[in-house]
């Protein structure tokens, strides 16, 4: 099964969700095709565009004139399970439009039962959400994940006069999901783009690290100055997504510590999870000598290795940070050198070897096994690897 990961920090809407996932390798005949089997009267046209000096697609879907209606909760539901669009298909369609008439009904104080779409449209929501809700099946998506959501800042016209950004709708979608607001003033987040997000994330969270295998880039219909108005979709094998893996550097300037402690404690921060830990001179306040100490470490680590600092060390105080890192995909082999058995570290560059190391501990009991050079087993370990699985 597959992930998509929505990259919001330039809002997201319903026409921008359909292009990003077209753009992820879904035949727009096919798509146009599936859509015209709900016999809504509206016109759907898929074109590629440019938004801030980037390419995204950009899907328009045109209510006929004079065909807009309104349409409660059991009139939407009606039509999509009267459609031939596969069961998951509709769970996923409905799941979002209860959420906006929800929505919708709470902030205007009425009952589910007599609640209609108005700034969404009935006809547009339609083709937006079942759309949507077929790409994700179309493409495999088992699990939905979102960024913090930009909505923009300013003032938005509606139906219901001047309402300012987020309007009441959005703000109770994203009641329980992270906002903020910023760069642009305007509406960057719609009820649809964020009912769907509301129904669909598995969960809210900054961009982790990602193995991934596309990205789709859906266009919105403004153009602004200050971001490109473009949804990113990152999308990938849903094994290999982490929200928690996010990773972090942790930092302290010791002047008053000494080497020996120093030197356990890096043993220490590996035991307790570290993914790194390294030590460097600086030169202090007064120009007194130190050493800082660095640490990274993944989210759910952070804490306990921030207090092992303090209950280890002499520091007073650490400053961490998140970072975005790239690694190497990586695999365990093993060769025989002499008798012994030497762990091979694979690192992999597109499905291809690109470095090869040995485990120095396996190369340090092999040389004393065999009585041959450290650097000659080494060399020989290296050797073995054939590049086959």
């Amino acid at each position: 099964m597959r992930y998509v990961f929505f990259d919001a920090s330039s809002g997201i809407s319903g026409d921008m969700c359909l292009g990003a996932l077209l753009d992820l390798g879904v035949d727009p005949a096919l798509f146009k095709e599936r859509m015209a089997g709900l016999r809504l009267p509206v016109e759907i046209a898929v074109r590629r565009v440019r938004r801030g000096g980037f390419a995204a697609l950009k899907v328009d879907v045109e209510v006929r004139r004079g065909a807009r209606v309104e349409r409660d909760f059991g009139d939407i539901e009606r039509i999509v399970l009267k459609s031939r669009f596969k069961p998951a298909v509709k769970d996923r369609a409905l799941a979002v439009f209860r959420r906006l008439f929800e929505a919708e009904a709470k902030v205007h104080g009425r009952r589910f039962a007599a609640t209609h779409l108005h700034e969404a449209g009935a006809d547009d929501a339609l083709a937006d959400i079942v759309g949507t809700a077929f790409l994700l099946e179309e493409l495999g998506v088992s699990d939905v994940y979102c960024s913090p959501l930009n909505v923009g800042s300013g003032w938005v016209e509606t139906s219901h006069g001047r309402l300012a950004v987020p309007p009441p709708a959005v703000a109770e979608l994203l009641r329980k999901a992270p906002v903020y607001a910023a760069r642009v003033e305007s509406e960057l987040v719609t009820p649809t783009g964020a009912a769907i997000v509301a129904a669909l994330a598995k969960r809210f969270t900054k961009l982790p690290e990602l193995v991934y295998e596309k990205i789709g880039r859906g266009a919105g219909a403004r153009e602004f100055t200050e971001i490109p108005n473009i949804l990113r979709v990152y999308y990938g094998d849903a094994a290999a997504f982490d929200a928690e893996k996010s990773v972090f550097v942790v930092e302290a300037a010791i002047d008053d510590a000494t080497p020996q402690l120093l030197a356990h404690f890096l043993e220490r921060a590996f035991e307790l999870g570290a993914l790194d830990a390294t030590l460097s001179p600086v030169v202090m306040k007064k120009n007194r000598l130190g050493t800082k100490l660095s640490l990274l470490v993944e989210s759910a680590r952070l804490d306990a290795l921030a207090e092992a600092v303090f209950r280890e060390t002499t520091s007073i105080g650490v400053r961490y940070f998140p970072v975005g890192r790239r690694v190497l995909e990586r695999e365990r082999r093993a060769v025989r050198v002499g008798g012994a058995t030497v762990g091979l570290k694979v690192a992999k560059l597109g499905g291809r070897a690109v470095n090869v190391q040995p485990e120095y501990g396996d190369l340090v009991e092999a040389a004393r096994r065999t009585g041959a050079p450290l650097k000659e087993i080494a060399r020989r370990a290296a050797g073995g690897f054939d590049g086959k699985r």
